[in-house]
């Protein structure tokens, strides 16, 4: 790969790989994956390029070496390593998602059980809790139905994120898809997604859900990203990957 990037954007790559590949197991020890099913990517900084992993490949098999570099139209970098390999079915959505919204870092796709339950039932999932009010802002948004194979899912994420709150949507049908200042904000995203998803379930299961005041909301959202934690958390050095002022740019 020497000569085709400069040493910053090469050193960045080979770092991008490292996250990419390790959060792979993020998914699989939260339970948020079976099989080869789900995916994690991450932005290089510095450049227009972006890190997925290879289709249909065991969570076992996943190494850094054989993750996969694309450009931000999901064409695979030839000669580089993991070329010649399938990238993930979702390339083209990622894909999507980083040309039309640049605080993205990263995005993240999984089956989780509850949430895919909220998704096949297109219905959004309701800001009940107060740990959703702190991660999401709001309630989680359903996307439109789309199908694999081009850019459909990524237009749904971008249509229905932008301007939103949320870090995580439940595309109709389908399951949820995260993003993230990096790889690893959208990873949380993914993780808590499923945690509320089920809590809210059980809840409303059990008996009737009590709002939370749209006030009360907005209070713990602005406390949880802006005071909550320590200073140097890169949630609160970085601004949200889907902040309303991208909209005007992005819409």
């Amino acid at each position: 790969m020497s000569g085709i990037f400069s040493h910053d954007v090469q050193s960045a790559i080979e770092a991008t790989r490292v996250e990419v590949a390790r959060l792979h197991g993020e998914l699989t020890r939260y339970g948020l994956v079976v099989w080869t099913a789900g995916n994690v990517s991450g932005r290089v900084p510095g450049a227009d390029l972006f890190v997925i992993k290879p289709s249909g490949v065991s969570y076992d098999a996943l190494a850094p070496e054989n993750m996969i570099l694309c450009d931000l139209d999901g064409t695979v970098i030839p000669e580089t390593p993991g070329s010649e390999r399938v990238p993930s079915s979702d390339t083209a959505a990622h894909a999507y998602v980083y040309r039309h919204m640049a605080g993205v870092g990263g995005v993240v796709h999984t089956h989780s059980t509850y949430a895919v339950g909220w998704a096949a039932r297109g219905e959004e999932i309701p800001c009940v809790i107060t740990a959703m009010a702190d991660e999401f802002g709001g309630p989680i948004p359903i996307g439109p139905f789309a199908i694999i194979g081009d850019d459909s899912i990524g237009r749904g994420i971008v249509e229905t994120l932008t301007g939103h709150r949320s870090r995580a949507v439940l595309m109709q049908n389908h399951g949820p898809f995260t993003i993230g200042a990096t790889p690893k904000d959208a990873v949380k995203a993914a993780v808590m997604v499923e945690d509320v998803a089920r809590t809210v379930h059980l809840a409303r299961e059990a008996g009737t859900l009590i709002p939370i005041p749209q006030e009360a909301i907005d209070r713990l959202y602005d406390r949880y990203q802006n005071v909550y934690g320590q200073a140097d958390d890169a949630r609160r050095a970085t601004p949200a990957a889907n902040a309303p002022e991208q909209e005007e740019i992005y819409a």
